[in-house]
Formats: structure tokens, C-alpha cells, sequence
């Protein structure tokens, strides 16, 4: 099976610079493929519109978290659904409009003269035309084709050389991610379904969610996003199994640890033996509180994944990362597990 990659490995002449955009080494955008796309609004500009609603609430209430589109917000959702009309091997699974950003989840359902992304681009020209006219005021000039949707864009030659702040609506770029595993597209689903209820969550506890830099325990700087206080709680215990450990010495030392959080203590680990991440996922489902050590480190607007976000709300976890991020899918090195074990012990003896 093909690993999930969305961006380039490092090359023979050293490591390139972090980028989410990056397209899949070795694939072919122009076969049939299912896509999840997410494109952001220069600047970061909430120009589509007003995520609205309490994160408390049932998704299908009045108070449920939802999206309320502004003009423009509207013209682009529009323009995305229409890809069908003018591309008719490109079929639109879902969209999600976000304040800032969207997510669309593509399916190319046959061959494609041209990659994906000249259909995309095109996409962004027509949308452009929406913004110069809707925020800037600037008359619409029709593109040569007079198509709406994603559409062909013009040659790429066009766009050099323009004022990216007096007329460009998006980001250059986008980030894609190729459907590959069983289970994955339904989780694309949930996570565009989710993200209005995810981004109310963070209004609603912005110190939760949040980077934070630079905290320093026991002498070693770590990246946090959670509960920093789980740090001063007076017990914490570390949970770290060696793998030789049988399923039956696994689920003995889980019914102490996790009678010990029960009791208070907060429990933590890396997460990297089979055992360990047994503990602390039976410690997750059971609603105790954690502190994860993890290799890859947090991009300035990361934010925890799945139901680490709800755990996050809760108080329940914090996650640490001593290193920088990286895009790359990379396998964890011996030494680097030493050392996450080694700061997981200092953490539960200062």
C-alpha cells in the first residue's frame, strides 16, 4: 500500500524547506484519484463568512455550530459546485466554506488531459474576479473561456508579476491530500462536518488551543497546545513498558495506572510500545488526564486532531513537543525515543 505523502521527501541535496503544498512525489495528478483540497484566503482574511452557533450545541439545532456565507463566501461556494458543468471528470464530494479557508473533497473519476491543478487554478482566477468585484469594487473582465466553476486556467505566465495584495483572493498554493487508506474518506467527511463546531471550540477556549512556546520543564523547552496546568498537578506518573511485556503483564500494569488517575495522578508518555500506547489509550477512553510527548513538533496554527480536540476542551490533555515540525512522515529514531522516555521521567520528577 502507498504511504499517504503531500509533500516531497528530502531530495540528495539536503532537506527543503517545510511546506504543506507540496504535491505527492510520483504521482500522476491527471488519473483517477480522490482528493481532499484546502485553499486559504490571503492573509487569512474571513471573507467567506461567520461561523455561527455554540459548540455545545446539537448540529442539527438552532444554536447548532454552523457557516453562514457572505456574499462572496457564496459566489465561491457556488463557483466550486458548478466543477461538474465544465469538468465532468471531476465530481465534488463535499465542501466545507470556513471563515478563512475551505475544504473540498474532490473525486477525478477518469483521465485527465490536463493535472489537477490547472483546473484549480482556474477556480481561483474565476473567484478572483468575484473579489476584485464584491470587496474591491473593481468591474469583473471576463477570462477568454466565459466559464464559471474549475474551470482551465490561463497560462501560468499570466500570473506572474501580479499585486498579490490588489486582486488575489487566495493563498498561492494549496494543499491536497490523496485518498489511500480504507476508512480515510469517511474521516475527510467528519473533519469537514466538524470544523465549524472545532473552530467555536477554540473562540470559546483560545488557551487550549493555542501554540505556546517555549515552556520549559525540567530544564528542556518544549511546544504545548492544552492544559498546561496537568502540569502542576502534585502526582504524575510515567507510563513506559518495555516490549518484551506479555498482553497479560500489559493489562495488570494498566489496572494500576489507571486506578492511580483515577485517584488523581496525571499520566505520562511518549506513547511509543505497544503497551504504552495500550495504557494510555484505555486512559484517553476512560476521560483521564494525560500529557503526551510527541517527535514532530506544531506549525503556528496547528491545532489537535480528531477527539484530542475535545479532550483538549475538556482540561483532559496537553500534548508537548520538544522539536520543530516537519512535514515529512518520517520514522521515529531509537535515540529519539530514549530521549522522549528521558523527558517524560523529568517531567513526573520536578
Amino acid at each position: 500500500m502507498k504511504r499517504e505523502v503531500f509533500e516531497s521527501q528530502k531530495s540528495f541535496a539536503g532537506p527543503k524547506k517545510p511546506s504543506m503544498q507540496r504535491r505527492c512525489v510520483g504521482h500522476d495528478y491527471t488519473d483517477r484519484m480522490m482528493y481532499l483540497v484546502t485553499m486559504v484566503v490571503e492573509g487569512r482574511r474571513p471573507l467567506f463568512g461567520t461561523v455561527v452557533g455554540s459548540s455545545q450545541a446539537p448540529t442539527d439545532s438552532d444554536e447548532g455550530p454552523r457557516m453562514v456565507l457572505s456574499p462572496l463566501g457564496q459566489r465561491v461556494y457556488d463557483e466550486c459546485m458548478a466543477t461538474p458543468v465544465h469538468h465532468p471528470e471531476i465530481g465534488v464530494v463535499a465542501l466545507q466554506m470556513m471563515p478563512d479557508h475551505l475544504h473540498v473533497v474532490l473525486f477525478v473519476k477518469s483521465k485527465m488531459e490536463q493535472p489537477l491543478g490547472m483546473a484549480l487554478r482556474g477556480f481561483k482566477q474565476k473567484c478572483n474576479q468575484h473579489y476584485r468585484e464584491l470587496i474591491l469594487g473593481v468591474p469583473s473582465v471576463a477570462l477568454p473561456t466565459q466559464q464559471t466553476g474549475l474551470q482551465t486556467a490561463r497560462p501560468k505566465k499570466d500570473r506572474r508579476g501580479e499585486d498579490r495584495q490588489h486582486g488575489l483572493l487566495f493563498s498561492r498554493g494549496y494543499n491536497d491530500k490523496l485518498l489511500l487508506r480504507e476508512g480515510q474518506l469517511q474521516r475527510w467527511l467528519d473533519y469537514l462536518r466538524d470544523n465549524p463546531r472545532r473552530l467555536l471550540m477554540k473562540r470559546e477556549r483560545p488557551d487550549l488551543f493555542r501554540v505556546q512556546r517555549g515552556v520549559m520543564v525540567g530544564g528542556q523547552q518544549f511546544s504545548a497546545i492544552g492544559n498546561r496546568f496537568l502540569l502542576q498537578r502534585p502526582v504524575r506518573l510515567q507510563v513506559q513498558c518495555s516490549r518484551r511485556l506479555t498482553d497479560e503483564e500489559i493489562a495488570q500494569k494498566q489496572t494500576w495506572w489507571l486506578e492511580q488517575a483515577r485517584a488523581g495522578a496525571v499520566l505520562v508518555s511518549p506513547c511509543i510500545s505497544k503497551g504504552e500506547k495500550t495504557v494510555m489509550r484505555a486512559a484517553f477512553e476512560a476521560g483521564l488526564p494525560l500529557i503526551v510527548l510527541q517527535e514532530n513538533g506544531f506549525t503556528d496554527l496547528a491545532k489537535p486532531g480528531g477527539r484530542r480536540m475535545d479532550a483538549c476542551a475538556r482540561g483532559q490533555l496537553l500534548l508537548l513537543a520538544p522539536w520543530a515540525h516537519h512535514n515529512e512522515r518520517l520514522t521515529i529514531r531509537r535515540e529519539q525515543c530514549m530521549a522522549l522516555n528521558d523527558m517524560a521521567r523529568v517531567i513526573c520528577e520536578v
